[in-house]
């Protein structure tokens, strides 16, 4: 007898928590991507920003080693542009990656 009713006790508990899981599972997974991908175009849009004041900084960097006369002014100039290359190319396959 007691073998029964805990048999009974763990089917309708199992029974239970089913009934329950499968109520708004697919509507949570739903809005947690929307609310992720609605992230996406203004984080691209700082990265570019980002990338933008790098190129700046940069540039102001390169050309006063440049003025004075400093040899190492392209490897200054390499590292700068790849920077601001690599930003623009990562927010740009990382938004077409995820949407």
């Amino acid at each position: 007898m007691k073998k029964k009713l805990l048999f009974f006790a763990v089917m309708f508990i199992a029974a239970t928590t089913s009934i329950f899981a499968q109520g708004n599972g697919m509507q949570g997974i739903t809005d947690a991507t929307n609310m992720v991908t609605s992230y996406f175009d203004p984080a691209t849009k700082l990265i570019y920003a980002i990338g933008a004041v790098v190129g700046l900084i940069g540039g102001v960097k390169v050309y006063s080693k440049f003025s004075s006369g400093d040899p190492d002014t392209s490897k200054t100039a390499a590292s700068w542009f790849g920077a601001c290359i690599f930003l623009i190319v990562a927010a740009t396959i990382l938004r077409s990656f995820f949407l």
